[in-house]
């Protein structure tokens, strides 16, 4: 971790060497910092009066245009470089894209404002020659900037050039900058930025902007820990020392003020540490982390002024936290039984147990096979994290006589039946899934399954001792028989059932046996003579009940209508009686005499006609009738005659 760090160090300060007239002491946190914002701010141009140039959303901007963007590629036939994120590297992070006008000009005018009166500050800048080497056949213009800060009344305070910025066969971002110093009473300057080069019909003079700074820069200030300089003190969370942070006033200062701070996000933001401004600062042991340490001073008179201080180098110090400990330091061993010893899990963690009858070993978990009164005992294991910090965990193991589970057979039952499973061997039970148990906690619960299922029991003992059993219950899916819907013909027709089963059945067979043709399908032919329920049944082969459905088949007979009676007391003839009119459930009949009047109607079907209307006997006639059987025919009309 040690080297990790160093590296990830050594990476920032190469990142961040600088050219030009930058400042050689050290500096304080950023009193400005344009960023040109990211992904997380809105978009939209530079404030009024910035610059000359005229904002695009384009990230692609023309002559004297310029854009606020993250990413900028393909442009002008791949003759710009793939510009993606900002000179942090951060890909949300925009930076301004400028293709220059026509003429030199001032192209960012900005007042810096809530600087420290007579003091010393930093300004710099990042610039990237967006160019390629080979565009414009090699004889591209490069940007040539000049800086200048002044005070609001233009007094000159700094002048610095860039010179021409060289191409670059990649994207290379470059630092530019100068420092100055405030006169008593200014805390507001003026930054110009000019470009020096022409733009417009010449090829080139491309840039990239981004991170423009105004730091306060003072005299060298160093801090050290215990006498030396240390970039990182890597410490393990139990051999941790005190730590004495030490600094010294610089010789340029009068009446310097000093404080000791602290970062916990890696030096993004700093926090004042109560009552460490001596120049001396103890640090006591604490929990695991990583801790960033620094001095800041300033002159007594600005020291209130957070933008006024200057900072030290960084310390970093690295606890790094011991393994956590195993969480059940006492568990039970059963005779016959392999074991497994658990130790915290971590990465890059090594491991050295040891333990009772010889053990030995050097994974994380490690096994005891076949357990005997010689495993019990205390086991220990030391733990070592890749930073070489360790932990000694401890494990006592008590060792019990075993348990056997017996459980029955197997069984295969049928869909919605049910069996008893059966275990033995210990003083408690538990059995997956529970699902279709009577109770999963009996050591002979009675299970139904709606489908095959293989149950689990654990059977334990007094001691703790546990084993496992297996029980396959498999379950014989019910045939599915639909006999098919109800059907309906005229006497002597014939129909076919639409039965249908689903499953595999050993045999299929229709009951009654008579008027029907294939009856071990389950669409037979048949032409029964009177109404009549057909019952499929199919034969499962595993032996489960026969299962069975209905269809009834109506049989619509030939109306036989006579056309006289004599309704005169004697006996004979004395009612109108249509036959087979009962095997239509449906029909309605009326009769009506010559002028139109109904004198008879029925609906059931079978009903006699007497001659009477209202209970009086109708005269000798012809009578007309009208039988709709409501099956979708045409309706029977006729006449019957009435004698005496």
């Amino acid at each position: 971790m040690k080297t990790k760090l160093f590296h990830l160090l050594l990476f920032c300060i190469c990142f961040y060497q600088v050219k030009g007239q930058l400042c050689n002491g050290s500096l304080g946190d950023p009193v400005v910092n344009v960023t040109f914002g990211s992904d997380a701010t809105p978009r939209g141009p530079l404030k009024a009066g910035v610059t000359n140039l005229n904002y695009t959303t384009s990230t692609c901007p023309n002559d004297g245009y310029y854009t606020l963007t993250n990413s900028s590629f393909g442009c002008f036939s791949n003759s710009w470089h793939l510009m993606v994120g900002d000179h942090t590297g951060d890909v949300g992070g925009r930076f301004m894209l400028v293709n220059a006008s026509p003429d030199p000009s001032e192209f960012y005018v900005d007042t810096v404002r809530g600087l420290c009166v007579n003091t010393t500050f930093e300004f710099a800048t990042w610039v990237a020659n967006v160019l390629k080497p080979s565009s414009c056949g090699g004889t591209g213009v490069k940007p040539n900037l000049t800086f200048r800060i002044e005070t609001t009344t233009g007094v000159l305070l700094k002048k610095f050039d860039t010179g021409d910025i060289p191409f670059e066969n990649q994207k290379v971002w470059k630092q530019y900058g100068t420092f100055f110093k405030t006169p008593p009473g200014i805390n507001t300057v003026v930054l110009r930025i000019t470009n020096n080069s022409p733009g417009g019909s010449q090829c080139g003079n491309d840039l990239a902007l981004d991170d423009i700074t105004f730091r306060p820069c003072g005299p060298n200030i160093t801090s050290s820990v215990n006498g030396t300089m240390q970039a990182v003190v890597d410490l393990c969370e139990n051999q941790q020392t005190d730590l004495l942070f030490t600094t010294g006033y610089p010789a340029e200062y009068a009446q310097p003020l000093v404080q000791w701070q602290i970062s916990l996000d890696s030096g993004k933001t700093w926090k004042d540490i109560a009552g460490e401004t001596s120049l001396t600062f103890t640090r006591k042991a604490s929990s695991g982390g990583m801790y960033y340490y620094r001095a800041v001073m300033a002159e007594a008179v600005n020291f209130s002024s957070l933008s006024c201080r200057i900072a030290s180098n960084v310390t970093v110090v690295n606890v790094n936290p011991l393994p956590p400990l195993g969480a059940n330091a006492k568990q039970v061993g059963c005779i016959g039984s392999d074991f497994r010893l658990e130790a915290v899990d971590g990465s890059a963690f090594t491991y050295q147990w040891s333990g009772p009858n010889g053990f030995v070993s050097k994974v994380r978990n490690p096994f005891i096979y076949q357990v005997t009164e010689k495993d019990s005992g205390w086991y220990t294991v030391l733990v070592r994290t890749e930073p070489g910090c360790t932990r000694v965990d401890s494990f006592h193991i008590a060792v019990f006589p075993g348990v056997k589970a017996s459980v029955s057979a197997g069984v295969d039952i049928c869909e919605g039946a049910s069996t008893l499973l059966s275990a033995s061997g210990g003083t408690s039970y538990r059995w997956w899934p529970v699902n279709g148990l009577s109770d999963s906690t009996s050591a002979s619960p009675l299970a139904s399954p709606i489908d095959t299922t293989v149950y689990k029991v654990v059977v334990s003992n007094q001691y703790g001792c546990r084993d496992s059993g297996y029980i396959r219950v498999g379950v014989f899916k019910r045939l599915i028989v639909n006999a098919g819907p109800d059907k309906a013909i005229f006497e002597g027709d014939t129909v076919t059932l639409n039965g249908m089963i689903q499953g595999t059945p050993s045999d299929i067979y229709w009951t009654p046996s008579v008027n029907i043709r294939n009856g071990n399908t389950a669409t037979p032919v048949v032409d029964p003579v009177d109404n009549t329920t057909y019952t499929l049944s199919a034969v499962s082969g595993s032996g489960c009940p026969v299962e069975t459905d209905e269809a009834f088949v109506r049989v619509y007979k030939k109306l036989q209508i006579p056309n006289v009676f004599s309704p005169n007391g004697d006996g004979i003839n004395d009612t109108w009686v249509i036959r087979n009119m009962d095997t239509y459930p449906l029909a309605t009949l009326r009769v009506f005499s010559r002028n139109g009047q109904v004198v008879f109607e029925t609906k059931t079907g079978g009903r006699e006609w007497d001659g009477t209307h209202h209970g009086h006997p109708l005269p000798l006639a012809t009578y007309y009738y009208v039988i709709d059987m409501n099956i979708g025919q045409p309706p029977v009309s006729g006449w019957v005659m009435i004698v005496r």
